[in-house]
């Protein structure tokens, strides 16, 4: 890892349309538990000549649209200016149904007041928490080359059809697919949860912009990404 990459460290996640007003937000948010949905247990009968014949089971449920694929999240805030790692972790664990609070996730991470150290640490802890299969990639430059924009795709991809979210740590300013644009001057992780158009372009679960998603083109997210990483 190059020593600009390791060096960098989240400070203040800061808005295109403002920064955090006042002293750091000091509730923490509970993290409302997910219920995993279990089958109904259904009793057999057996079956006689009196019975009617059981209904037609009904059809298999549509594939997902060609090229797109969005996965299932539970989406929590950040509670202040520097747990976006453990907020953005959460939301990746959340896609493989762990229930965890961010206060946890910041404690397997070593978040303090000064933010996280790298994506080195959220591939450790997502990696521990889960069955594994997460790996760091780093995007070196001020801005992504075009193998740099297809790895990020093709990693995106191959991490969604696998129920994984990608947890990305990103500098900058960038812009959305609608024109809105963010700005964290100062870094930010934030958690990539689909894909549509074959990967070309991703949606974002940013857990501090305050209207939770968007979606943004593979290129403008990788350059985004450009000078950290991301785990996939």
């Amino acid at each position: 890892m190059n020593p600009l990459f390791r060096k960098s460290v989240l400070s203040v996640a800061v808005l295109a349309s403002g920064a955090f007003t006042g002293s750091a937000i000091a509730a923490q948010a509970s993290a409302d538990p997910m219920t995993p949905s279990h089958p109904a247990q259904v009793q057999s009968v057996p079956a006689s000549a009196d019975q009617p014949p059981p209904p037609p089971a009904p059809p298999p449920a549509p594939a997902p649209e060609d090229g797109q694929r969005v996965l299932h999240y539970d989406y929590q805030r950040q509670p202040n200016e520097y747990y976006c790692a453990p907020a953005a972790t959460r939301i990746a664990l959340s896609t493989q149904g762990k229930v965890v609070s961010q206060h946890e996730v910041a404690d397997k991470l070593g978040t303090t007041q000064a933010g996280t150290d790298s994506v080195d640490a959220t591939t450790r802890v997502l990696n521990e928490m889960t069955a594994g299969g997460y790996e760091t990639t780093e995007i070196e430059g001020a801005e992504a080359d075009p193998q740099q924009e297809a790895k990020l795709r093709t990693d995106v991809v191959e991490a969604v059809d696998a129920n994984r979210g990608v947890v990305a740590n990103i500098m900058g300013t960038s812009v959305d697919t609608e024109g809105n644009h963010y700005s964290y001057e100062g870094g930010h992780y934030l958690t990539i949860v689909g894909y549509r158009d074959g990967g070309d372009t991703m949606k974002v679960a940013d857990p501090y912009d305050p209207t939770k998603t968007y979606w943004m083109t593979d290129d403008k997210l990788a350059d985004w990404i450009a000078a950290r990483g991301y785990s996939s």
